[in-house]
């Protein structure tokens, strides 16, 4: 097997050609032999930085995500050596505490599932301890947005981007057997007992095997690279972004920070000055209240699609944080919609469409997102702008009601 590997010339060349073989169905425990020096002394940044050269030179994300266990497994003796430290209240500390926590819950569920095996029914306290677990996976959705919103931008903008898109699709993944968890709960009443009782098992099973898998990814390589190369000033912003997003109701309680003096270059905003429009004049202080008073959420895309401003809504429907600024607009979405993201934008650029609009449940809410191009004086195109609005309200106005009837 080493003749493989004789002309790699150095270690990172040597590692990529071990994880090719490995997609290859080499035999892991081959390469551990053969390559014995490689697979010992591997670092966690060393892993994501060669998993993100064999995307970029054309392996499927997709193929990648699925074989990161067998990668896990040869490397990890090497990988636990490097488990992420960090102190108590540093965000990474914050993740994998929460990590454990939704691990036992997982367990707990599993237990739960278990134990109903060959029953007919659930009684009132073990319905009860099921509604309590799916409580916790729904309070857990706080835990993958910080990680999108905050943490992944970051990484991102220290060269680090396939690894966060590839956990990004197991966050969808989880997301999704969440949502059978849930449906499940919310079809006591409607289902047969056998058909529930036999399905629950499934879904508790695949839970706690996707999150165990996940996790340890998470933990052994995405956040040792993040302590690599994410700086501590840095780390302060993450945390008071994390502060911001807030945390789930069975975080542990997190130590508070004294929050920066100076923020991200975003937030330094000047005061005095005034910016001549053709329909008047207002101060930056001015057009900031104004576009934060405003009764929707807005988030400007620049012409390179990277995310330049949005305006800080006192009902914010999507959360928004300042470590997408700069960020590429289809990092800021999962995988399955990134194809529909970019085709709305050469759209735009194109001139072929003016808008693009769609409408979703949310938590029984109906929000309206429409997405405009931006264009200047001359027509050429500047960027695009996504307006987000809450409309349950306004959908049951009826007649009128005039500003002078009170």
């Amino acid at each position: 097997m080493s003749e493989v590997f004789g002309n790699t010339g150095n270690r990172s060349a040597a590692l990529k050609a071990v994880l090719k073989s490995l997609h290859d169905g080499a035999d892991p425990e081959e390469l551990k032999e053969a390559f014995a020096e490689v697979v010992r002394d591997t670092t966690p940044a060393e892993v994501a930085k060669v998993e993100q050269e064999l995307i970029e030179e054309g392996m499927p994300r997709e193929e990648i995500q699925q074989l990161c266990d067998v990668h896990l497994a040869l490397f990890r003796e090497s990988l636990e050596r490097e488990q992420a430290l960090a102190p108590a209240g540093h965000p990474v500390r914050i993740l994998m505490e929460e990590h454990a926590i939704l691990l036992r819950f997982a367990h707990e569920l599993r237990e739960l599932a278990n134990e109903l095996r060959g029953s007919e029914d659930l009684s009132v306290q073990q319905m009860e301890r099921l509604d309590q677990i799916a409580q916790h996976f729904r309070h857990s959705e706080s835990h993958y947005l910080r990680e999108e919103n905050v943490l992944f931008p970051y990484l991102e903008k220290h060269g680090i981007t396939q690894p966060p898109a590839i956990m990004w699709m197991e966050h969808d993944k989880i997301r999704s057997i969440e949502k059978d968890l849930h449906g499940l709960v919310d079809a006591y009443q409607e289902m047969d007992p056998a058909d529930y009782l036999n399905q629950l098992p499934q879904v508790a099973t695949s839970l706690a095997d996707m999150l165990s898998s996940h996790f340890q990814k998470e933990n052994s390589v995405l956040f040792p690279t993040a302590l690599k190369v994410i700086g501590d000033s840095e780390w302060e912003a993450i945390r008071d972004q994390f502060d911001e997003l807030g945390y789930t109701p069975f975080t542990p309680p997190v130590p508070k920070l004294h929050r920066l003096e100076t923020r991200l270059d975003t937030q330094n905003f000047e005061r005095e000055g005034v910016m001549h429009f053709a329909t008047g004049t207002l101060s930056k202080e001015q057009t900031e209240a104004v576009l934060n008073a405003l009764p929707v959420d807005i988030t400007f895309v620049d012409h390179d699609d990277r995310v330049r401003y949005f305006n800080e809504s006192s009902q914010r429907i999507f959360p928004r944080t300042r470590a997408v600024i700069g960020r590429k607009v289809q990092e800021c979405h999962p995988e399955k919609s990134v194809h529909v993201v970019s085709q709305i934008l050469e759209d735009f650029r194109s001139g072929s469409s003016d808008v693009a609009e769609f409408w979703i449940d949310l938590k029984g809410r109906l929000v309206h997102i429409r997405y405009y191009p931006v264009r200047n004086a001359t027509e050429d195109y500047v960027g695009c702008l996504e307006v987000t609005q809450d409309i349950t309200d306004i959908r049951q106005i009826e007649g009128e009601k005039r500003l002078l009837s009170g």
